[in-house]
C-alpha cells in the first residue's frame, strides 16, 4: 500500500546577522495532493490571537480562515504536537486526528513571529487530509491484530531469507505489542491497529522491529516497515523503548583525556562517581538541566538484539580510575564517541540555538561496542532514544571514529523531534538525506573541511584502516551522478522503500547548495525546513518546497534561491519527475496498491491482487491474458476480506482471503463459476500453487511452525498435510503434472535431517530428491514435467545462493547457478515453466546500487548448463526492484515492477539478456 507516494531555545548565535525577510506581497499557495488543504502558505503577515498558548493561536488562524485551509474544525481535528521557540519566531506542529484517530503521518504547521506583543501568522505548510471518512470504530481484536502482524513479519522474513536449519527445537518467538489504532491517509482513510513485533528472525537470528498496520476490518497487514534509523545499509536491529536513565545530583563538570582512535589526543568533559570510585564519560557541562547530561556507555560483549530500543540490566558509564582514560576507552570507540557528541551538541547549539536533540535539554546517551551476536558490528543506529555503536571489524574502526557518523545518528534524533518524517520510501530517504547532510556538515565544522574540498561529501571515509577515504566512503554527497533519473523503486521490504537506496538524490542536491551558497548560509535554510516546514510524509517535491520556502523566509536574496533551484534541478528533483523513469517492459495492470501479496501465472494468463487508485479499498483478484488481449477479469467477491496471493494455471485461479473470522483458500474458474472454498485457517503463508485440481499452499501452526497441505479441488475436505510440529516442519511448496514439491526439516534419532522432496499425489510415493548438509539452508521449489529446481545455500555467510536442478527421480543433480564463481547469484525466489527457470536475485555484495535491488534472472529448464544459450540472462533491464515473478509459458514471465516507485504489473515476452 502507499502511504501517499507514502520549547524554547537559546538565541542563535547569528541571529543578528541574519538579513531581514522581505515585505510579504501576494501570497503564496501551493496546493496539497489528495486534499484540498494546501501542502505551502507563505508570504502572509495576517494577525493571531496574542493571548494564549502558541498551539491555540494556530488553531485560531486555520478556523477563521476556512475558505483558504478547509479544515472544518481545527479545535477538534487539530492536536498540539510540540511548539518551537527561537529568536522571536513560533512554530506550531499540529496532528490531525480523524474522529479521535491520529493519522499517520497527517501534521500541519503554523508559523507566527511576535511583534510588539503581537502575533503574525507568517506561512502554514504540511499535510492534513481532507477527504477522510472511514469509521473508527475496530471490528477485530487487539489479539488477533498482533496475530496477523507477528505472522506477517515471521512469513516475509521466511519467504526473502529462507528458512534455515537450527540446532534447536524451538525457533526465536517474534512477540507484538498493540499500539492502538491509526488512520492510513490513502483515499478515504484505511482504519489499522498499529502493532510494534519485535525479537528475533527465526531463520538469521538477527533483531528484528518492525511496525505494522493491520486492517481493523479484515485483519489484513497492509503496511510495514523498519523502525531502526541505521547509518549503513539497515539489518534490522530495533525498538524504541526508553532507557533507564535515573536523574543524578548536579555536579561540577571535571576535565579528563583521551586518545581518539586516529592517535588525536582530545579534553573530554567528565564527572567523578562516587558510588563506583571512578571518573565516568558523563558530561554535565553542556546540559543547562541538574537532570541530564551527554554520557557514554559500555556495551562490550553485548549482543545489538540486547541493546536496540531497550536498556539491559548491568550497563555502566564507561569508567577509568583517574581522568585520564586510557587504552581501553579508545580501543572501544568510547573516547571517540563521548568527544563527538559533545561537538555535535554545540554545533546545533552553537548554530541553531537548538539545546539538546528535543530542542528541551534531553540526555544523550551512547552506547559503545556492541557486537552481532559475539562477531562484529559494522554499523551504528538510532533506536528512538539513543544512539548505538558497532565494534567494527578488521577493515572498519568502531562506528563512533567517525564524526560524520555520529552527527548522522544524532541528527535523527533531532528529525525524530521535528519534521518526523517517516522512515520509509521517499520520506525515508530525505530523512537519511538530512541526517547525511548536518553529520557531514558537522564533520566539515569541526574539521575546517572547506566546501570545495573534492572529499567533502564522503560519507564514513575516516572509518577505515587501511583503505583511502574515498575507497572506505559509503557514501558521496558530492558525486554529481545521483539524480532522480537513478531513483530506484523498492517496496517497503527492501530498504525500508529505498531510504538509503535514494537518500543521495536529495542528500547530493542539499549538498552541491552548500558549494554554491556557503556553508553557514546552507546550513541555516536546511535547519529551518526541517524544523518549520517539514512534516511526515515529505517526499522529494514536497522537501524541495519546504527548503525553497525557508530559504525565502530567511531572506536569502534571489541569486541565492536560483542556486538553489539549479541543485535541485540538476538531481532531477522537479514536480513530476517520477514521469521522466523509463521501463522496457509491457504493463498488463497498473497501480495495483498493494502489500505483501505474490502473483501467479500459468497457462498464457496472470493473476494478481489490486487495491483501488488512492489504495484504500479492500484488495480483489484479478486475472488477465498475458498477451495483454482482452480486459482483466474479477475474479473475487467484493466481500470486505482482503483477496492475496493468487496462483493460476491458465484454467483456475486460487487465493487467500483474509477476514476478521480467519483465512480461507478459495478456488474460481477462469471461465466464470461459484467460488469455492478449499480451506479455513488463521495464519497461511504466502505460497498457493494450482495445477488442474491439485492445489498446494503453505501455513503456519501454533509457535511459527511452518507446514504445508495439498488437497483435490474437487475433494477439498481430504487434506493431507505435512510438517507443523515441534520437530518436523515443511515449506516452499509447488505444484505440476500431479506432483507436490517442497523442502523439510526433521529430527531423526536425536539429529535433524532437511532436504527437498517430492510426492506424486495419485500413487503417494514421497520422494527424498536430494538432502541438504548439515548448516544449509533450503529456499523456494518449483516443478515441471521433467524436473525440481529449488534454492540452497550451503553457506549462509557468503551471501550467494544455488538454483539446483533434479530430474524427478533424484538422477540428475546439477546447479543451473553454483553458489561460488564470477556470477553466483543470491537468489530468493524462483518460478518454472516447461522451458525455462526464473529466479529473482539480489547481486552478491552490499554496494548500494541498482544491481541490489531484486532482479529477474533465467536459466533453460532442460540440457547441461554450460550449453550456449543455457543462461539466458536478464529479463528485463527496468531500473528498480523486480520481484513475484511468475512463469506463464515459454521464457515469458509476468512480475511485480516498482521502477518508477509505482508498483505494476508487467511482463516481457523474451529476456531482455545483458543488461550494461
Amino acid at each position: 500500500m502507499s502511504v501517499v507516494a507514502l520549547v524554547v531555545s537559546a538565541v542563535p548565535a547569528d541571529a543578528a546577522t541574519r538579513t531581514a525577510p522581505p515585505a510579504p506581497g501576494p501570497a503564496e499557495v501551493i496546493p496539497g495532493q489528495q486534499t484540498d488543504t494546501p501542502a505551502l502558505v507563505r508570504g502572509i503577515r495576517e494577525q493571531a490571537p496574542a493571548s494564549g498558548s502558541a498551539a491555540a493561536a494556530a488553531r485560531a488562524h486555520l478556523d477563521t480562515r476556512q475558505s483558504r485551509y478547509r479544515i472544518a474544525d481545527p479545535q477538534r481535528d487539530l492536536v498540539p504536537a510540540g511548539t518551537m521557540a527561537a529568536d522571536g519566531r513560533e512554530t506550531v506542529r499540529l496532528q490531525q486526528r480523524h474522529r479521535g484517530v491520529p493519522v499517520l503521518g497527517g501534521q500541519y504547521v503554523v508559523r507566527m513571529e511576535r511583534e510588539g506583543g503581537e502575533r503574525v501568522v507568517t506561512g502554514t505548510s504540511g499535510k492534513y487530509f481532507t477527504g477522510l471518512s472511514t469509521g473508527t470504530t475496530p471490528e477485530i481484536s487487539e489479539a488477533l491484530a498482533v496475530e496477523r502482524a507477528v505472522n506477517a513479519v515471521r512469513t516475509e522474513l521466511g519467504d526473502r531469507r529462507f528458512t534455515a536449519p537450527r540446532s534447536h527445537d524451538e525457533e526465536p518467538e517474534l512477540t507484538g505489542t498493540a499500539r492502538g489504532p491509526v488512520v492510513l491517509p490513502a483515499g478515504s482513510g484505511v482504519l489499522t491497529r498499529q502493532v510494534t513485533v519485535h525479537g528475533s528472525d527465526p531463520a538469521s537470528g538477527e533483531p528484528v522491529r518492525r511496525e505494522v498496520y493491520v486492517d481493523a476490518r479484515a485483519g489484513y497487514p497492509v503496511l510495514q516497515y523498519s523502525a531502526v534509523q541505521t547509518f549503513g545499509t539497515p539489518r534490522t536491529p530495533t525498538a524504541t523503548s526508553t532507557p533507564d536513565t535515573t536523574a543524578r545530583a548536579a555536579g561540577a563538570a571535571e576535565q579528563g583525556t583521551g586518545l581518539r582512535l586516529d592517535g588525536t589526543s582530545v579534553g573530554l568533559a567528565v564527572d567523578h562517581d562516587a558510588d563506583r570510585g571512578l571518573y565516568v564519560l558523563r558530561d554535565r557541562s553542556r546540559i543547562p538541566s541538574d537532570e541530564a547530561a551527554l554520557s557514554t556507555w559500555d556495551a562490550r560483549g553485548r549482543w545489538y538484539t540486547d541493546v536496540a530500543g531497550q536498556w539491559p540490566e548491568g550497563l555502566q558509564e564507561f569508567g577509568s580510575p583517574t581522568p585520564a582514560f586510557g587504552p581501553e576507552a579508545t580501543d572501544s570507540g568510547a573516547v571517540d564517541a563521548h568527544w563527538a557528541a559533545g561537538k555535535v551538541y554545540d554545533y546545533f547549539r552553537d548554530k541553531h540555538g537548538r539545546d539538546s536533540l528535543d530542542g528541551r535539554g534531553m540526555t544523550v546517551n551512547s552506547l559503545v561496542g556492541v557486537t552481532d551476536y559475539g562477531q562484529p558490528y559494522v554499523n551504528a543506529f538510532w533506536d528512538g532514544q539513543k544512539m548505538v555503536y558497532g565494534t567494527g571489524d578488521a577493515e572498519y574502526r568502531p562506528l563512533s571514529a567517525a564524526m560524520d557518523v555520529v552527527g548522522h545518528e544524532m541528527t535523527h534524533g533531532v528529525i525524530e523531534h521535528t519534521a518526523n518524517l517517516v522512515y520509509a520510501g521517499q520520506p525515508g530517504a530525505v530523512n537519511e538525506a538530512v541526517a547525511d547532510y548536518f553529520g557531514n556538515a558537522i564533520e566539515a565544522d569541526v574539521y575546517g573541511v572547506p566546501v570545495t574540498d573534492p572529499d567533502s561529501g564522503l560519507l564514513g571515509e575516516r572509518l577505515c584502516r587501511t583503505k583511502s577515504p574515498r575507497e572506505c566512503a559509503l557514501r558521496d554527497l558530492a558525486d554529481g551522478r545521483t539524480t532522480a533519473k537513478s531513483f530506484l523503486g523498492v517496496g517497503f521490504a527492501t530498504d525500508n522503500g529505498g531510504v538509503h537506496l535514494n537518500s543521495t538524490i536529495f542528500g547530493g542536491a542539499l549538498w552541491d547548495a552548500r558549494e554554491d551558497l556557503g556553508a553557514d548560509v546552507t546550513d541555516r535554510i536546511v535547519y529551518r525546513a526541517l524544523t518549520e516546514y517539514m512534516t511526515p510524509l515529505d517526499g522529494f517535491t514536497e522537501a524541495r518546497a519546504a527548503v525553497l520556502a525557508a530559504a525565502a523566509d530567511l531572506g536569502i536574496p534571489a541569486a541565492g534561491r536560483r542556486a538553489l533551484q539549479r541543485a535541485f534541478t540538476a538531481h532531477g528533483i522537479v514536480p513530476g519527475w517520477e514521469s521522466a523513469l523509463g521501463v522496457d517492459s509491457d504493463l498488463l495492470l497498473d497501480r495495483v496498491n498493494t502489500s505483501r501479496t505474490d502473483l501467479g501465472g500459468g497457462g498464457g494468463w496472470w493473476a494478481a491482487s489490486k487495491s483501488n487508485e488512492e489504495g484504500s479499498e479492500p484488495y480483489s483478484v484479478w486475472a488477465g491474458r498475458a498477451d495483454g488481449e482482452g480486459s482483466p477479469k474479477l475474479m473475487s467477491p467484493n466481500d470486505g476480506r482482503f483477496h492475496v496471493n493468487p496462483a493460476t494455471d491458465g484454467r483456475t485461479v486460487v487465493w487467500q482471503a483474509y477476514g476478521a473470522g480467519g483465512v480461507d483458500v478459495l478456488a474460481r474458474p477462469l471461465a466464470g463459476g461459484p467460488v469455492k472454498k478449499l480451506w479455513h485457517g488463521s495464519n497461511p503463508g504466502s505460497s498457493v500453487d494450482v495445477d488442474g485440481d491439485l492445489v498446494a499452499f503453505d501455513y503456519v501452526t501454533y509457535g511459527g511452525r511452518r507446514a504445508v497441505a495439498y488437497l483435490n479441488i474437487k475433494d477439498p475436505a481430504n487434506v493431507e498435510t505435512i510438517g507443523g510440529g515441534t520437530y518436523y516442519r515443511a515449506w516452499a511448496p509447488s505444484v505440476s503434472h500431479g506432483r507436490v514439491a517442497y523442502q523439510e526439516r526433521r529430527r531423526v534419532r536425536a539429529e535433524y535431517a532437511v532436504g527437498t522432496r517430492v510426492i506424486d499425489v495419485a500413487t503417494g510415493e514421497n520422494r527424498q530428491i536430494q538432502p541438504a548438509a548439515d548448516g544449509s539452508s533450503l529456499g523456494p521449489t518449483a516443478v515441471n514435467g521433467t524436473h525440481v529446481f529449488w534454492l540452497l545455500d550451503a553457506d549462509t555467510a557468503d551471501g550467494t545462493t544455488t538454483v539446483r536442478r533434479a530430474a524427478l527421480d533424484g538422477t540428475g543433480v546439477v546447479d543451473l547457478s553454483p553458489e561460488t564463481g564470477p556470477d553466483a547469484l543470491n537468489a530468493y525466489a524462483l518460478t518454472a515453466s516447461e522451458d525455462t527457470v526464473t529466479v529473482g536475485a539480489y547481486a552478491p555484495d552490499t554496494e548500494i546500487r541498482n544491481e541490489s535491488l531484486p532482479k529477474l534472472h533465467q536459466f533453460a529448464a532442460t540440457g547441461s548448463p554450460d550449453a550456449p544459450g543455457t543462461r539466458k540472462g536478464r529479463v528485463s533491464c527496468n531500473r528498480g526492484e523486480q520481484s513475484s515473478a511468475a512463469a506463464v509459458a515459454g521464457a515469458q514471465v509476468v512480475w511485480l515492477d516498482s521502477t518508477t516507485g509505482i508498483t505494476n504489473v508487467v511482463t516481457r515476452t523474451r529476456p531482455a539478456g545483458r543488461c550494461g
